[in-house]
């Protein structure tokens, strides 16, 4: 009973989990991809590659780098979308030269 308690003690103080949501880019023009991108903070933008239509791809794309691990920045990529190629952002991580303090 006492251990009961705890695991339900403990279940309570567990942090809601976020679904991130996952949009197909070449069914939407680029200002609504930025839209959901913003909306969201975070998205998976998928699409299918131009060489091999039967390879998907995909990605987690961010609003701004509060999105971002903490040794990632947010850098610049570009995803198809219906009416052109689509400016959003992705964490990348940073490489520092340990050599240099």
């Amino acid at each position: 009973m006492k251990a009961a308690s705890i695991a339900l003690c403990l279940s309570l103080l567990a942090v809601e989990a976020h679904a991130i949501s996952r949009y197909t880019t070449t069914n939407m023009n680029c200002a609504a991809i930025q839209a959901a991108v913003q909306s969201e903070g975070a998205a998976i933008l998928q699409w299918r590659s131009t060489r091999d239509p039967s390879l998907p791809l995909y990605g987690r794309y961010v609003a701004n780098r509060r999105y971002c691990q903490m040794e990632e920045i947010a850098e610049i990529a570009y995803v198809p979308a219906a009416d052109a190629s689509c400016p959003v952002h992705r964490c990348a991580r940073v490489f520092r030269n340990r050599g240099n303090r």
